[in-house]
């Protein structure tokens, strides 16, 4: 690049551009080793005068890709210079040879839209939409689409109109979606709405086998779950791979909202680990023994006051123990006194597969390893 040039384009002079460019018209299509052109540079540093200039002289310098693979306009969006993105895209539709440009992809797979999404530019994001909707369909390197982004970021205007194109692409990294991020970020309006146009994607998982509803329990997101199980009751019903009830995972966190929202919409909802027919895979860990060895007492308490679960107070695992077992193991008096507190169906006499009680467990501890609620647990017992 002309160094007279490259000083012009950085200042945004464009005075002498005119002259430079008759004495010698491929002046203007030097490149920088960066493989910038004068467009690209006047476009870095915002100069709108300048491209309007150069562009009346050379308008192929809109299609010029860097070493990046970017055009000017994908930096004018990267870096948020609105008026100048208007112009360049006013440019660009001009021609159809060139309006391709608009679609172009960094060598990350960016598009215009893809940046002006990641970087915050809700303003920039609609107005490509509305020139070039399919922009919409263009997945990046790391498999995610402007939709993906937009839900992820919660942009609700600019989600509502990514989906409001058919074929736009909803796809994101690791096989995950856009109601993933929905369900991920707690987002129930715009889970709504993808649910409307693309209910398909209720039962799509991502690389792990994890679904959106699945994604709404583990990051204990109840709103979310209610959109789903209103648009859908049975998704209560999802086990993962290895059999693992939704009831389960709320268990494990202690997410009693979560249980509460599962059985609203499902009463008979899984509580243990079950078989593709719904048969229960040997005597698993129920939700209320999981409950338990995780030391979440509210879930444990909210788990008995619910008539078609107490019957999980007497069940027993593969080792023959009930809950009862495992809150003395976990020496925790406040589990011990809840699940005691419904002496009129709990069999404290359940022996486990070795022929030990719960209560004989406590003559097991030596005295070295008592903790400090061994006597109250034992009192209780």
């Amino acid at each position: 690049m002309d160094e007279r040039i490259l000083e012009a384009a950085t200042d945004g002079d464009s005075s002498s551009i005119k002259e430079w460019a008759k004495e010698n018209p491929g002046i203007l299509l030097g490149t920088s080793p960066q493989g910038n052109n004068c467009l690209h540079i006047s476009t870095i540093h915002g100069h709108k005068k300048f491209c309007m200039d150069v562009l009346e002289l050379e308008p192929s310098l809109l299609s010029d890709v860097n070493c990046e693979h970017e055009t000017p306009l994908i930096i004018a969006v990267t870096l948020g210079h609105a008026s100048l993105v208007s112009y360049l895209l006013e440019c660009c539709r001009k021609e159809e040879e060139l309006r391709r440009t608009i679609l172009q992809q960094d060598r990350y797979g960016f598009n215009a839209l893809h940046h002006a999404i990641r970087n915050g530019y809700q303003k920039l994001a609609l107005e490509l939409i509305k020139a070039e909707p399919a922009l919409s369909k263009a997945v990046t390197r790391y498999n995610e689409s402007p939709m993906f982004m937009a839900v992820m970021r919660n942009f609700a205007d600019v989600s509502e109109k990514l989906l409001a194109i058919v074929d736009s692409s909803h796809v994101g990294k690791y096989g995950r979606h856009a109601l993933h991020a929905a369900a991920r970020n707690g987002n129930e309006d715009i889970a709504d709405e993808i649910l409307e146009k693309r209910s398909h994607l209720a039962r799509e998982a991502d690389s792990d086998g994890i679904t959106p509803i699945r994604m709404a329990v583990s990051h204990d997101k109840s709103d979310v779950l209610i959109t789903l199980l209103q648009h859908d009751s049975s998704l209560a019903y999802e086990t993962d791979k290895t059999g693992y009830p939704l009831l389960c995972s709320a268990a494990t966190r202690g997410q009693v909202n979560v249980a509460r929202v599962l059985l609203l919409y499902c009463p008979d909802a899984f509580y243990c680990p079950v078989l593709r027919d719904g048969t229960a895979i040997g005597k698993s860990l129920t939700c209320l023994h999981i409950a338990v060895q995780n030391g979440h007492l509210e879930f444990v308490e909210f788990i008995l006051r619910r008539p078609q679960l107490r019957k999980l107070i007497n069940m027993q695992d593969m080792d023959g123990k009930n809950a009862l077992h495992y809150a003395i193991q976990q020496c925790d008096p406040k589990l011990v006194a809840a699940l005691l507190a419904h002496d009129d169906i709990i069999d404290t006499t359940i022996l486990d597969n070795h022929g030990n009680s719960a209560a004989s467990q406590l003559s097991s501890i030596t005295d070295e390893d008592k903790p400090l609620d061994w006597k109250e647990v034992h009192v209780l017992m």
